[in-house]
């Protein structure tokens, strides 16, 4: 008892310590912040709505709803909604190989699939050139077979995958390690096959944080630009995304209409981190009580 009495006045004096900071300080930091936020963040926000309607609402619905822009929407969800399901399919089975399994080149596939955070996506897109471009490797089967990949919807597509492996996958893995194996392992024993231990345990102990991931997932597919650049050929209205008609807009002095269409790139922006934030409530108590667990 007499250890126990001493001890707890000692840990909160502590965190007294720890957190007792000068009023000025901590006034400094959360000025430093707010600044840093408004400069980076909420002036070019809003810069880019008021540059969309400063020439009035005809105008910008007009830019966003002319051929080419309708095009690029239409082409940026194609692409989305190609490779977010795959990489969907793909992150489910490589977390579940990673966090439940034990085998040799686990090592490999995980560093596999960091790969497009260490690789710039203007490399990526190079390396598809290289790959199914006319002069490339498989330039020559392809146009004897009347395919075509690069300067076409298809590289945008493979150059869009590429750059959204991790995020389902990495978003996953630590969820998966936590909750660990004896429910999986129970399910076995009482008879249940794979795919019977795979939607009736796994998939609904994993829903927030699998949504989560194609959240994000999905975010990156329609923001991308570099990888897709490269790839694309800038064809309008046959090649070009949202980003890259903002690009040629711009580069072509239209501020209006490049801010317009800008515009529901930051409308997708807010809403994605609308999305975002409340599934990160969902998951963040999941992780925290795991954790408590084990």
């Amino acid at each position: 008892m007499t250890t126990i009495t001493l001890s707890h006045p000692i840990k909160i004096q502590q965190q007294t310590i720890i957190t007792q900071e000068p009023a000025w300080v901590r006034w400094m930091l959360i000025g430093l912040a707010l600044t840093f936020l408004a400069l980076f963040l909420f002036v070019p926000l809003i810069s880019v709505f008021y540059e969309a309607l400063k020439k009035g609402v005809d105008v910008y619905f007009a830019a966003i709803t002319e051929p080419d822009a309708l095009a690029a929407i239409q082409l940026t969800l194609t692409a989305a909604a190609i490779a977010v399901p795959l990489n969907l399919v793909f992150g489910v089975a490589a977390a579940w190989a990673i966090a439940k399994f034990e085998f040799h080149g686990k090592n490999i596939l995980i560093t596999l699939i960091d790969l497009p955070f260490s690789v710039s996506p203007v490399v990526a897109g190079l390396i598809y050139v290289l790959v199914f471009g006319l002069q490339g490797w498989l330039g020559p089967w392809l146009i004897e077979h009347d395919l075509k990949i690069i300067f076409a919807v298809p590289g945008i597509v493979l150059a869009t995958i590429f750059v959204t492996v991790p995020f389902i996958a990495r978003e996953l893995i630590p969820l998966m390690q936590a909750q660990g194996t004896e429910e999986e392992e129970a399910a076995v024993v009482l008879g249940a096959s794979g795919w019977q231990t795979l939607w009736r345990i796994t998939l609904p102990n994993i829903k927030w944080g699998l949504l989560y991931g194609i959240i994000l997932c999905n975010a990156r597919a329609m923001g991308e630009f570099g990888a897709v650049s490269v790839v694309s050929g800038h064809i309008r209205g046959n090649t070009n995304t949202l980003p890259l008609h903002v690009e040629i807009l711009y580069n072509e002095y239209s501020y209006a209409a490049s801010f317009a269409v800008a515009s529901l790139l930051a409308l997708l922006a807010l809403i994605t981190l609308a999305i975002k934030t409340f599934v990160e409530s969902k998951v963040t108590p999941q992780k925290g009580k795991l954790s408590h667990e084990h």
